[in-house]
C-alpha cells in the first residue's frame, strides 16, 4: 500500500512531535456529527482531546509520516492475519502514541467486519482514543468534516480576537488607560494581567491569578511569572531553563516568552525598545488567539508606558509648562533629555496622512519621543549625536543643521525647506547645509546685511520670498516648484514675475540668480 502523504524528510523522525498553530477540533465535536456515525470504542473519553487534522495511512509503522495531533484513519489493510495472537497491535499503537497521534479511526469494511479486539485492548492500554468508522462513512468524508469544524473554529477565534482588539483599543482611550487595558486583557484571557516596572515591581494588575485551586493567591504561579518577566526584560542577561521563547528581540533576550507553572500558561512581553516595562499574563489555558490578543495589549501598553519612562513623561510636561510660563528654550532643554545640540526633522509619509501611532513609530526610529503631527507632516526634535539619522522607509525627510536650543525655530525652518527640496528632487532625505561653498567665506553679519538690503522689496511678502527661494533651488523649474509649494504652476509664474518686477532685475541672468540665492541663504 502506498502512503497517501508525502514529506521530504519523512524517513527521519524528529525528536518530538509538533502540532501546527491552527485551531484544533475537539474529538467530541467530530463524534457528535450524526452524518458520520462515528463511535468511540476504546481509550479515554476526555473532552479535552483535540485533533489538528485527519490523515489516512495503511503503513504498518506510520510514525515517520505523522507530525502529531492527527486523527489517523486506517482500514486495517496492513494488519496480518495472525496479528491478534502476537504483539503487532501493541507495537502499532505504541508507535502512534510515540509520534503524538491524537486518535485512531478504524474503518469497518471492506477489509475487516469488526474492529479487531486486540486493537481495542492496545488502545485502552496506551490511552489512545479509538474511533469506529462505519461502512457508510468514507475517510474523505471524515477529513472533510474535520476541515469544516476547523474552519468554524478559525472563524470563531478570529471573531473573538477582533472583538478583543476593539475592546482593548477602547480601554486605551479611557481616562485610566493602563488599568483599563489590563482589566480588559485579563477578562479576555480568563486570568491575570500584570504590568511590571523596570525594577521588577508591580505597577498595576487586574484579574485573578489562576492555579492554587483557582484562588486569588497562587504564590507559586506569581513567582514563576515574575521569573519569566525577568527573562524578557531588556536589562536582563542570560536565560531560564524550561522557558520557550516565542518572539525575537534581536538581542540576548527574547521580546516575549512563554512557560507553564502548576498547569497554568504564562507569557511575558517586553514593552517597546529598552523601556524596561514588561507585561505578564497568566491564564488557565492557551487558546490559539490568546497570543495575538496579549500582543495587542502589549503594543497599547508600550504606547501608554512610553510617557512614564524616567525623565521623559513628567520631564516633558514640566518643560512645556515652563515654556508656556515664559522660560527660555535653553532653560527647559535639559529636561528633555538631550544635550546642547539638536536637529529638527520634518517628515512626510508616502501613504495617508500620519496619525499619532505612525508619528510615534517614526520618533522611536529616529531616537526621540518629541514628536508633533502637523497636518501631513511629522516634526521630530532629536538630540544631535545620539544616533545617525538615516533614510526611513516610507518617509521623505528634511533635516536641519545641528543647533543650540535657542535656535530651535530656525532649525524648524531649515527642516521645512529641506523637506520641500527632498520632495521636489524626489530624494528620501535632504540635510540643510551639507556642503560648504564660497559663500561661507563671507562673514555672516556682512552677508545678512547685504541680504536685507537686496531683498527688502519682497521681504514684506513671505510667499514671494519662499517661492523665489524654492524656484531658484530647483533651477527655475515651474512644475517642481509647484509640487514643492503645493500650488498651481501658474501661481508660481505669477509670483516669480512679481519678484522680478519688485527687484527690478532680470531673473533669466545667471549672475542675478546667484546673487539672489546668496542673499536668500543669509536672509
Amino acid at each position: 500500500m502506498e502512503e497517501t502523504s508525502t514529506m521530504p524528510d519523512a524517513a527521519v523522525p524528529g525528536p518530538a512531535p509538533a502540532v501546527p498553530p491552527t485551531p484544533p477540533v475537539p474529538l467530541a465535536a467530530l463524534l457528535a456529527r450524526e452524518d458520520l456515525g462515528l463511535r468511540q470504542i476504546a481509550g479515554p473519553q476526555d473532552s479535552a482531546t483535540v485533533i489538528h487534522w485527519a490523515h489516512t495511512s495503511e503503513m504498518a509503522d506510520p510514525y515517520p509520516y505523522l507530525l502529531g495531533g492527527e486523527l489517523l484513519l486506517t482500514a486495517g489493510v496492513h494488519v496480518p492475519e495472525a496479528a491478534g495472537s502476537g504483539t503487532y497491535f501493541d507495537d502499532y499503537v505504541s508507535r502512534i502514541v510515540e509520534a503524538g497521534g491524537a486518535a485512531l479511526g478504524f474503518g469497518v469494511a471492506p477489509v475487516h467486519d469488526t474492529v479487531p479486539r486486540a486493537l481495542v485492548v492496545a488502545c485502552d492500554d496506551y490511552g489512545l482514543p479509538l474511533v469506529e468508522v462505519p461502512p457508510r462513512t468514507t475517510f474523505s468524508g471524515v477529513a472533510r468534516a474535520v476541515w469544516q469544524l476547523m474552519a468554524q473554529a478559525r472563524h470563531t477565534e478570529l471573531r473573538r480576537v477582533t472583538e478583543a482588539q476593539q475592546s482593548l483599543a477602547a480601554a486605551a482611550a479611557r481616562p485610566d488607560p493602563v488599568p483599563s487595558v489590563l482589566r480588559q486583557l485579563a477578562q479576555r484571557v480568563g486570568g491575570r494581567a500584570t504590568l511590571y516596572a523596570p525594577d521588577g515591581g508591580e505597577v498595576a494588575s487586574a484579574g485573578r491569578m489562576p492555579g492554587a485551586g483557582g484562588g486569588g493567591g497562587g504564590g507559586e504561579v506569581s513567582g514563576a511569572l515574575a521569573g519569566l518577566v525577568a527573562v524578557v526584560r531588556p536589562t536582563t542577561r542570560g536565560g531560564s531553563g524550561g522557558v520557550k521563547a516565542s518572539g525575537g528581540g534581536g538581542g540576548p533576550t527574547p521580546s516575549s516568552a512563554s512557560d507553564t507553572a502548576a498547569g497554568v500558561h504564562l507569557a511575558a512581553y517586553a514593552l517597546g525598545t529598552g523601556q524596561g516595562f514588561v507585561l505578564g499574563v497568566a491564564a488557565p489555558r492557551r487558546d490559539p488567539g490568546d497570543h495575538t490578543i496579549a500582543s495587542v495589549g502589549a503594543v497599547l501598553l508600550s504606547l501608554l508606558t512610553g510617557e512614564h519612562q524616567s525623565s521623559t513623561g513628567a520631564a516633558r510636561s514640566s518643560a512645556l509648562v515652563r515654556l508656556l510660563l515664559g522660560a527660555a528654550p535653553e532653560e527647559v532643554a535639559p529636561l528633555l533629555g538631550g544635550g546642547e545640540r539638536w536637529v529638527v526633522v520634518h517628515a512626510r509619509p508616502d501613504g495617508p496622512a500620519p496619525d499619532a501611532v505612525t508619528a510615534s513609530a517614526l520618533g522611536a526610529a529616529l531616537g526621540s519621543a518629541l514628536v508633533d503631527v502637523d497636518g501631513d507632516v511629522v516634526r521630530v526634535l532629536v538630540p544631535a549625536g545620539h544616533r545617525e539619522l538615516t533614510v526611513q522607509p516610507g518617509w521623505t525627510c528634511g533635516v536641519s543643521a545641528p543647533v543650540g536650543s535657542h535656535d530651535w525655530a530656525s532649525a524648524d525652518t531649515q527642516a521645512g525647506r529641506a523637506l520641500s527640496r527632498a520632495r521636489a528632487t524626489r530624494a528620501r532625505l535632504v540635510r540643510h547645509g551639507e556642503h560648504q561653498g564660497l559663500t561661507d567665506l563671507v562673514p555672516p553679519t556682512e552677508a545678512a546685511a547685504h541680504a536685507r538690503t537686496l531683498l527688502s522689496p519682497i521681504t514684506a511678502n513671505p510667499a514671494l520670498t519662499e517661492t523665489l527661494r524654492t524656484w531658484l533651488s530647483l533651477h527655475g523649474s515651474w512644475d517642481r516648484t509647484a509640487v514643492a509649494l503645493s500650488v498651481h504652476r501658474n501661481t508660481v509664474r505669477q509670483r516669480i514675475t512679481r519678484c522680478a518686477t519688485l527687484l527690478s532685475t532680470d531673473l533669466a541672468d545667471p549672475d542675478v540668480r546667484m546673487e539672489l540665492w546668496f542673499a536668500l541663504r543669509h536672509a
